[in-house]
């Protein structure tokens, strides 16, 4: 498995291609809500295997806080650790540039998930692009 930091056009399409399958092919988001005008803002990983992009996420600087974004990983790679993994990247970029607030709006069945990283809950369930979210976070000492 390779973990990339994004900075060529053709490694954020290949980004934007799994982001497609997973947000909007999988789960009925808008193409419009999907691709917004923070992608040139944010900083963008992409995940590899045996030379295939099968995972992606990204991550933004706002106010105090690093707001991961944007997670996901092709259905065919999903339970192989690929989730956490770029979890664990994105929070390295955070840190290394000075954060220790992290955020990040979960879908719920994600929640357990995002717990086994650290992270807990701190809002009531809403909804965005018709999925239930809760707004989840962790903070470093």
């Amino acid at each position: 498995m390779e973990i990339t930091h994004i900075n060529s056009q053709y490694e954020l399409e290949k980004a934007f291609a799994i982001r497609q399958a997973v947000f909007v092919n999988e789960q009925g988001v808008s193409l419009e809500e999907e691709f917004d005008e923070y992608e040139q803002l944010a900083d963008h990983l992409l995940v590899c295997t045996e030379g295939q992009a099968v995972g992606t996420g990204r991550i933004r600087f706002i106010e105090q806080k690093a707001k991961l974004e944007r997670i996901c990983i092709l259905a065919t790679h999903r339970k192989g650790g690929i989730g956490a993994l770029i979890i664990k990247e994105l929070e390295a970029i955070a840190l290394k540039q000075g954060y220790k607030h992290f955020t990040l709006h979960a879908q719920t069945h994600a929640k357990g998930f995002y717990e086994k990283l650290g992270y807990s809950s701190c809002s009531d369930m809403f909804m965005e692009e018709e999925i239930p979210h809760i707004i989840m976070e962790k903070k470093i000492i």
